[in-house]
């Protein structure tokens, strides 16, 4: 990621306070999204498994809830978002979410430690299981939306204020890299050590580990209180955005002037550049009518004139939804395929020793290990190697462009070794488990490329006004990429026989094919909308790497 960027100034918050920031908070905060990431891995991998063995979930619905709640953990971050630049801040938010999780995983240790928080265990005898009450599904589900609510206010919020407390940008590409470090490496803890103690020893000690990184996590980013630049909440970026919309509307019939005298700059602004011509319908909301601005330079309505930047911060958005769009799909058969994957590897031989036996839930670790591997190849090899034959540095597109196509071919593995693990299973065998670590390997490469892309494209592109959701768009797509990974499943089992309660019983491989086809066809579309991209940043960032 640091490919794409200088030592040139970011553009610094209206509040930003010099004497603080900077890489002395660094440890607090990436220590603290350590812990936190920990605390809520050490409960979200290992999801499915739980709720088949302590709640007797069948299987696909386990997968089907398991894709909601992932939907929810990634989808909350937008609303958090919205809250750190509007009203919280991004300080009050983090240590305010830290706790709610923390009663979330209290709650959640409550349901393994008192028996009548879950239903009775099946009789080894039976195939029978008594279901969740409603009393203990509503106990269920309360848990784990508070841990949601604690995960979606502070994953991608800790990554914007960690950049905030930065004004160069080469400094905030290498706390990205540290943040995404220190993420991935959380959850390889979680799915390794934490899993396996939930799986080996008992759920109560596993969600007991939770609870203690969660407690620690909040404690050590209190800790680091004096060294934050903590930016204060300002008004709702969505008003000024809604502004424009209604000024513009309100003005359709005035002619556009192609002088930037014309546009409204702010009362202490100075005359620059007019509104560009893209989306020249929406200039019309900075353009000075009669009536517009008084005589001391104030305006009579911000609901009739806006100026020349809201404008812009408007069209930014904008140009970037179709590729924020295009991601949708990318994360969609992601989903799908972690779900399903779990499931697959619980019909495999996972004996590697006489006494140990691969949890489940740990596959999606080969998926971590590859990506924290690939971030750290890719920035120190890749692309400098990439810079010296080509005399370019890779854009965030290019590396988007690569995650497709690695994602597409993860999908095309996990069809074919599903077809294997099938046959095998209708001749009475069991693949081993390790069959299924390429296709995980495949996805995590892909991660390496798009996820951090997704992060850089977004924080450099949009205003400054809307930080925090910027990198909270990274969120929100995977949490309606989960969202639509369930509906899929849920699709799927309504129309076809191929995914039943024993997918020995199904065509897996059918449904894998089926995401290849709709990764194929979305990556043309994201070809498509990448070459009429232009770049509003990064541009002059490329112009400032050039001249050195």
């Amino acid at each position: 990621m640091a490919a794409n960027n200088t030592d040139g100034e970011a553009a610094p918050l209206a509040t930003a306070d010099r004497s603080r920031g900077g890489w002395a908070t660094a440890p607090f905060i990436i220590a603290t999204m350590f812990w936190l990431t920990l605390a809520a891995g050490g409960w979200l991998n290992n999801l499915i498994v739980f709720m088949i063995n302590e709640f007797n979930i069948k299987s696909i619905s386990a997968a089907k809830i398991n894709s909601v709640v992932s939907g929810c953990a990634n989808f909350f971050p937008l609303i958090g978002a919205i809250l750190a630049d509007s009203l919280l801040g991004c300080y009050s938010l983090i240590w305010i979410s830290s706790l709610i999780s923390l009663l979330g995983l209290i709650l959640l240790v409550l349901t393994v430690t008192v028996d009548g928080l879950r239903p009775p265990p099946c009789e080894p005898s039976s195939k029978f299981c008594n279901p969740p009450s409603p009393f203990q599904y509503t106990v269920l589900y309360s848990a784990l939306g508070l841990v949601c609510i604690g995960v979606g206010g502070t994953r991608f919020t800790l990554a914007t204020m960690g950049a905030n407390q930065f004004t160069k940008i080469t400094h905030q590409a290498t706390y990205f890299n540290w943040y995404f470090c220190s993420l991935y490496t959380a959850s390889f803890v979680a799915i390794t050590g934490i899993v396996y103690v939930e799986d080996s020893l008992s759920w109560g000690w596993g969600f007991g580990i939770c609870i203690a990184a969660n407690a620690l996590g909040l404690a050590l980013f209190l800790i680091g209180s004096r060294f934050y630049n903590c930016d204060k909440p300002q008004a709702s970026p969505f008003t000024s955005l809604l502004r424009v919309v209604v000024a513009s509307v309100r003005k359709r019939k005035a002619v556009i002037s192609s002088e930037s005298a014309d546009y409204y700059h702010g009362v202490k602004g100075v005359i620059a550049e007019g509104p560009t011509k893209r989306f020249r319908s929406l200039n019309s909301a900075a353009l000075v009518t009669e009536g517009d601005i008084l005589s001391d330079g104030t305006i009579i309505s911000p609901w009739k004139i806006c100026t020349v930047q809201q404008v812009e911060d408007l069209k930014s958005l904008i140009r970037v939804l179709p590729l924020w769009s295009s991601s949708i799909f990318l994360g969609t058969p992601i989903g799908v395929q972690l779900s399903l994957t779990v499931l697959q590897a619980l019909t495999t031989n996972r004996h590697l020793r006489h006494r140990f036996q691969f949890p489940a839930g740990s596959i999606i670790v080969f998926s971590f290990i590859s990506t924290v591997i690939g971030v750290t190849l890719i920035d120190h090899c890749l692309w400098p190697l990439w810079k010296k034959l080509s005399g370019n540095t890779p854009t965030y597109l290019q590396q988007l462009g690569i995650g497709h196509v690695l994602n597409v071919a993860s999908m095309a593995v996990s069809a074919l070794v599903e077809s294997k693990r099938r046959s095998a299973a209708a001749s009475h065998h069991q693949i081993t488990v390790a069959w299924l670590v390429p296709q995980m390997v495949l996805v995590g490469l892909g991660e390496a490329f798009h996820l951090p892309g997704q992060v850089g494209l977004y924080y450099q592109e949009f205003p400054s006004s809307m930080k925090s959701l910027a990198t909270a768009m990274v969120a929100m797509l995977i949490g309606v990429a989960f969202y639509l990974s369930s509906g899929v499943i849920d699709f799927m089992r309504r129309v076809t026989d191929w995914l039943p309660d024993d997918i020995d019983d199904g065509r897996v491989d059918y449904v894998y094919w089926v995401m290849v086809v709709i990764g194929t066809i979305n990556f043309g579309y994201f070809l498509v909308i990448s070459w009429f991209y232009k770049y509003k940043n990064i541009v002059q960032v490329v112009k400032s790497v050039s001249s050195e």
